[in-house]
C-alpha cells in the first residue's frame, strides 16, 4: 500500500475522530461548553452553528465533490484551529494542546491529500 495514501487516511481519519468528539461535546454537552465559551471570549449562541460546520467540513472533506468546498471546509477548520489556539492562549488557561494537535493533523491531511489526488 502507498505511504501517502496511508499517511492521508489515518491523519484524516484521526482529524475526523477530533472533530466528531468536539461537535459531539458541543451539541451533547451544551451546559459544559457554554461556560468554557464565554471564559474564552466567544459568545455562547455560536456553539450549535460551529458543530454543524463542523460536520459540514467533514462532508466536505470525505465527499470531495467540489474543489471550492473541499478548500472552504480545510481553510474553515484552518481559522477555527488558529482562533481556538489564540484564544486559549490569551486567557493562560494551558488547553492549547488540543488545537496544536487538530492543526498539526489539518495540515496533514491537506498535504497528503494534495499528493495522493494528484496520483490518482
Amino acid at each position: 500500500m502507498n505511504k501517502v495514501k496511508v499517511g492521508y487516511y489515518t491523519l484524516t481519519g484521526l482529524l475526523t475522530l477530533m472533530l466528531t468528539m468536539s461537535a459531539g461535546m458541543y451539541i451533547f454537552n451544551y451546559d459544559e461548553i457554554a461556560p468554557v465559551f464565554s471564559k474564552l471570549g466567544y459568545p455562547v449562541n455560536i456553539i450549535y452553528p460551529l458543530a454543524l460546520a463542523k460536520i459540514l467540513a467533514l462532508i466536505a472533506i470525505w465527499t470531495r465533490k467540489s474543489k471550492a468546498l473541499l478548500t472552504m471546509a480545510y481553510v474553515g477548520l484552518f481559522y477555527n484551529f488558529i482562533l481556538a489556539f489564540y484564544a486559549h492562549v490569551a486567557i493562560s488557561d494551558g488547553e492549547f494542546a488540543g488545537a496544536v494537535i487538530a492543526t498539526l493533523l489539518l495540515a496533514g491531511s491537506y498535504f497528503s491529500q494534495n499528493k495522493y489526488f494528484a496520483k490518482v
